[in-house]
């Protein structure tokens, strides 16, 4: 439930942020006057139906969405291929995308363009979820969940000489991804919510990309499950891993101190997406 005594900005020029993953909903809306600078409120979905009739009840009863917004950014996770931009034709990325992806022939297929590291990433959109969200927004941009958080440590990753390699834990799955030379080097997603299983996918790609165990880097973020006992069983075969610290990366935004808010948000409404 959101909460706060601060009035809720209602503009029509407001984008909302609807977060929607596999068993979550979250909303969440700028104000640089409010004291954590965004209003965020979470939305306990109920098991047993679809996300979007989940969505549709929440528009019933959820506070930001009520609020009568036209613009709205939706965070989807989703499954999610990358084309290099120059390899990239729009008519054919239902074709890619249905070949690359089973299981999700009743999904809008849409694309996004990540001009920095020289990709498309294309995904899918379930229908029925696109058609509750299009029914109550003018204007509405999809984006992959995971951008904000590939774009904000895309910059990072120019820092120092090292070679890095990341991991973002949410939902109860792991993104593993690098760059090299202004391009994703390797992106992948893995579902696991043990720190074991996380270990060992995060050491299998350490391998596959052939990174140097003393020299090269590890960097961790999101909802690390059990983190200093998966950070200690990775420390020993790597010399260089760290969890990212939120607070001090974003030089103490008060964002950072929302309990419960995804990196994904944080990384979106303080670096931009």
């Amino acid at each position: 439930m959101l909460e706060t005594d601060t009035p809720i900005p209602t503009s029509r020029q407001q984008r909302l942020t609807l977060r929607v993953s596999r068993k979550s909903l979250s909303f969440a809306v700028a104000d640089a006057a409010a004291e954590k600078q965004i209003f965020y409120e979470p939305y306990t979905v109920k098991s047993g139906i679809s996300m979007a009739a989940n969505l549709r009840a929440a528009f019933r009863t959820a506070q930001l969405l009520s609020r009568g917004y036209k613009r709205a950014l939706v965070l989807a996770d989703v499954p999610v291929l990358l084309v290099p931009i120059e390899e990239y034709a729009d008519e054919m990325k239902d074709v890619i995308y249905h070949h690359a992806i089973s299981d999700h022939e009743n999904d809008v297929v849409l694309s996004y363009v990540l001009p920095t590291q020289n990709v498309v990433a294309v995904f899918g959109v379930n229908k029925d979820l696109k058609l509750v969200i299009d029914d109550h927004f003018l204007d509405v941009k999809f984006c992959p969940l995971c951008v904000p958080v590939w774009n904000y440590l895309y910059q990072r990753s120019f820092t120092g000489s090292r070679r890095k390699l990341y991991g973002y834990f949410h939902d109860k799955s792991l993104n593993i991804f690098g760059f090299d030379k202004n391009r994703f080097k390797f992106c992948n997603s893995f579902d696991t919510d043990r720190y074991m299983d996380a270990v060992y996918f995060l050491l299998y790609v350490w391998k596959q990309l052939g990174m140097d165990e003393r020299r090269d880097e590890l960097h961790l973020l999101g909802d690390i499950p059990e983190p200093t006992e998966l950070l200690a069983e990775v420390k020993k075969f790597l010399q260089y891993a760290h969890i990212i610290n939120p607070t001090a990366d974003f030089n103490r935004a008060p964002i950072t101190q929302i309990k419960g808010l995804p990196s994904d948000v944080m990384a979106y409404y303080v670096k931009g997406r």
